[in-house]
């Protein structure tokens, strides 16, 4: 019983910020990496960031190094994706995921939509 509510996103003028939340349940937080991915409409899905189970080491795509920071509070089993410096092609749905099943785990995602 796995579950992923991404929330946080919302219509951000470019060179904004925003910081999007993932909220886990069903599974034991501590023991996973935790990443998140965007989509936008018509095209795949996109890696953005990765941090480790204990929060110590942080990968990003090369599109989001510099301006995005991925973090985690194992205490209240959140992770956090604080995004600055937005811009129009960050606009995607946001989902954050785990290793803890195969399949992945989908939460509903959460819109970011970057304009003027």
């Amino acid at each position: 019983q796995e579950q992923l509510v991404e929330s946080g996103g919302g219509l951000v003028q470019p060179g904004g910020s925003l910081k999007l939340s993932c909220s886990a349940s069903g599974f034991t937080f501590v023991d996973y990496w935790m990443y998140w991915i965007r989509q936008v409409p018509g095209q795949g899905l996109e890696w953005v960031s990765i941090v480790s189970n204990g929060g110590d080491r942080t990968y990003y795509a090369e599109s989001v190094k510099g301006r995005f920071t991925i973090s985690r509070d194992n205490a209240k089993n959140e992770v956090y994706l604080q995004m600055t410096s937005l811009r129009p092609d960050d606009t995607a749905v946001y989902y954050c995921n785990t290793f803890a099943r195969a399949q992945g785990v989908w939460g509903q995602g959460t819109q970011v939509t970057v304009s003027a």
